[in-house]
């Protein structure tokens, strides 16, 4: 399968589990109110810093070392048993911190929460990171196609049941254990040779350790992007406001799919070309990587600066009162997805020490700063502290980067995404003016169909009028003849 279309499989994937669960969260925001998903968004930043300490960047060096295809029976179970006894660890660290756990989360079950839910994550984390290194990413995106939708399809059932958080943290649980266990089926049946304890040696834990010492605070760096600011708002902040600030997260996020679909697909490539020493196809691929990892959140900024108001009232009245940080949030999504292309590229090429440096200054960089202005500005600080942190982390890559591979940054096709989000922005103007002074929506979230619709429509269109990159994209991996 060419990259692209792998990268277009693994994105229109994502595409449904996303839309999936913006349906079930703008139901549980409808049903729940912001409180309620304020404290489950709370524990789920909870859960994610504590899978990042039961994995400590063994996920990222299985992935690579398995795609370099060697000897990968014994990285899988050397693997499994660094992440087993680091489990057990975390396990017992929860058991020991369990009242503080309770006081902080402000629910009783919470440390039990947890415990469940960071094992079912390690093991589907597992077996992600071994698909990935095996070059069967399109598996992963069903995966986690089915994960959503035995998810949303458990959460809806509780919810409507009466059962509120225990019921959204109950179908989480159970959709990611069988992804995981289906997960599992796929790794098995691919194998040519099936795994033993026998195979696991020093030599498979000292390759893991000696990418993972490093590749950890890149695991670091994704949950300081995604989570710190929620953990320090709970320090400050009381839980709606919490509930509020993750709705318009996760729309931001959202809008970063395309940009993560190609990172995904193009990370077991590159690390395959490193081994070989292309270094001139790596160029290209990292060259691609950057002229289409802005595609959709480009018009999203735009797009998200004109309707956020319209979009976040879908969720409900309290809820519009997030569209300033939205606006933020998006903007620090776009310069974050391409700090990440660019790490991606210095881990693809075995130099996660480079990584390491980019992401030490960028995680402290948002720690402090959220801190500081949390503190002083409350949420709004929590979305300009993420602004900040991932322009200083995007410079700092780029620059390391272009020390070790000579990558032209395709400024033209960049600024011809920019021009066509810039005719879609006049063409929705346009059309909100009209029905401010027409009146021609009667309801909110039609108009926001409407609009979004006619706007990416407008985008593609004039991006694919004015861009030949572009075009030869679409034309090389679409499954039908399309006409110049």
């Amino acid at each position: 399968m060419r990259i692209g279309q792998t990268s277009f499989v693994y994105f229109l994937s994502k595409i449904v589990v996303s839309a999936t669960g913006f349906l079930a969260t703008l139901y549980f925001a409808r049903v729940l109110g912001a409180g309620t998903l304020g404290v489950y968004f709370l524990i789920l930043a909870l859960v994610s810093w504590l899978k990042l300490a039961g994995e400590m960047g063994v996920g990222g060096a299985l992935s690579k070392r398995i795609s370099e295809g060697d000897g990968s029976g014994g990285y899988l179970v050397t693997g499994a048993l660094v992440i087993g006894a680091l489990t057990v660890i975390l396990l017992a660290g929860i058991w020991v911190l369990q009242g503080r756990i309770e006081a902080y989360v402000g629910h009783p079950d919470a440390p039990l929460i947890l415990a469940l839910l960071v094992l079912v994550e390690l093991l589907n984390g597992y077996t992600s990171a071994i698909l990935k290194g095996q070059r069967l990413v399109q598996y992963i995106a069903g995966i986690s196609t089915v994960r959503t939708v035995v998810r949303v399809i458990l959460q809806v059932g509780a919810v409507y049941l009466g059962y509120e958080l225990l019921g959204l943290v109950g179908g989480l649980a159970v959709g990611i254990l069988i992804a995981s266990l289906l997960g599992l089926t796929i790794v098995y049946r691919s194998l040519e040779e099936r795994p033993s304890l026998n195979d696991w040696s020093y030599r498979h834990v000292e390759r893991l350790l000696s990418y993972a010492k490093y590749s950890w605070l890149g695991g670091v760096r994704g949950r300081s992007f995604n989570w710190v600011d929620v953990v320090v708002l709970g320090l400050f902040v009381p839980s709606n406001l919490i509930g509020i600030y993750t709705i318009a997260w996760n729309i931001a996020s959202f809008l970063n799919v395309f940009g993560t679909s190609i990172r995904t697909s193009m990370f077991p490539e590159i690390s395959k070309l490193a081994a070989e020493d292309d270094t001139d196809q790596i160029r290209s691929l990292v060259s691609d990587m950057l002229a289409f990892g802005g595609l959709i959140l480009i018009p999203g900024l735009v797009g998200g600066v004109l309707i956020g108001d319209r979009l976040l009232r879908i969720y409900g009245s309290e809820f519009v009162q997030g569209t300033a940080v939205l606006g933020l949030l998006i903007l620090s999504v776009h310069i974050y997805d391409y700090q990440m292309q660019f790490t991606n590229a210095l881990n693809a090429i075995d130099r996660p020490d480079l990584s390491f440096r980019v992401n030490a200054v960028f995680i402290g960089g948002n720690a402090a700063l959220n801190l500081v202005l949390v503190s002083q500005y409350g949420w709004v600080g929590a979305a300009v502290a993420t602004v900040v942190s991932a322009t200083v982390g995007l410079v700092g890559a780029a620059h390391y980067l272009r020390q070790q591979i000579d990558v032209a940054v395709p400024i033209g096709t960049i600024l011809r995404q920019w021009a066509a989000a810039g005719c879609m922005g006049v063409v929705v103007s346009g059309i909100l003016r009209a029905d401010s002074v027409y009146g021609i929506f009667s309801r909110n979230d039609v108009s926001v169909i409407v609009v979004a619709g006619t706007g990416a429509a407008v985008y593609f269109v004039v991006l694919y009028a004015i861009s030949s990159r572009f075009r030869t994209v679409i034309r090389n991996n679409s499954p039908v003849e399309i006409p110049i």
